[in-house]
Formats: structure tokens, sequence, C-alpha cells
């Protein structure tokens, strides 16, 4: 009887693995050139679903026609760059993750070094504020232990 159980829980365990590897696409490549072609182009391919992932590793739904599309054009003998256009012109710059410098993205590109400018900026005012804060209250300290160790006292 236990041993019914083992092999129902065995089996049970396996069920998530199949469903999972029946996602997965396999493409014939005429050779290896062209797969790792494939490869390089979905990793730097963008999911428009997840956006923090790229094609490769993406199960949704559109990234796997995604990939059906860019096998299909590699195969069809098209170059790295005509499948890279041909997915800007129909999603957008937000599909590759090195976008082109342009108007549209003029915002990504800059803000970076926008953002780091006015943080050293901030940093420096905030610095030179409390220097002088603390020259007076280091020379006020100061006047206070001479006249300490002279035996002078405060009244």
């Amino acid at each position: 009887m236990k041993s019914k159980y083992i092999l129902l829980a065995l089996l049970i365990s396996f069920l998530p693995t199949t469903f999972s590897i029946a996602n997965i696409e396999t493409y014939s490549f005429s050779s290896l050139e062209q797969e790792t072609r494939y490869q390089e182009m979905l990793r730097e391919l963008r999911c428009l679903v997840c956006q923090n992932q790229s094609l490769a590793d993406s199960n949704a739904d559109l990234a796997q026609d995604l990939r059906n599309k860019t096998y299909k054009m590699i195969t069809a003998g098209h170059s790295d760059k005509e499948i890279r256009d041909f997915m800007v012109t129909r999603y957008g710059d937000f599909i590759t993750y090195r976008p082109p410098f342009n108007r549209s993205t003029f915002a990504l590109w800059t803000s970076p070094g926008l953002l780091l400018i006015l943080g050293i900026v901030i940093i420096y005012r905030i610095t030179r504020q409390s220097h002088p804060v603390n020259k007076r209250y280091n020379s006020v300290k100061k006047t206070q232990i001479r006249k300490m160790l002279r035996g002078e006292s405060e009244q």
C-alpha cells in the first residue's frame, strides 16, 4: 500500500516539469552561425510584456511570437540590423536594451549624468554650509579650553 502512495507522489512531482518543458520551442538551424545569431538577438531584444526580461528569458505569448518571427527572419537570410529595424519599427525603441540616442530617448540617456551632477552639487553645498559652523564652534571651544588651562573662569 505504501509503495502505491510513493509511486503516486513521484508521478505528481513530475507533472509541473512536464508542463514547463512543453512550452520550450526547439528550432533547427542550417548552421551554427544562425543559431548563435538567433541566441544573441533574443538576448538583445526585450519582452514587451515582462519589460525586464529578454525574449530568451520570457514565457509570455508575445515573446514566443517574437522568438518565432526572429527565427523565421534569420532562416530567411535577414541580417541582424534588418531584424532589429523590423522590431523597432513595429514595437518602438523600447524593445531594444540599447535604444539609439534621439529626441524620444534624450531624457533616458542624459538623466543619469544630470542626476550625478545634481548629487555632487547638493553634497558640495551641504558640506560648504556646515563647514563655517564647525569652524566657529571649534574656535569657541578652543577659546574656552585656553581659558580653562590658564585658570580663568567664565563669569
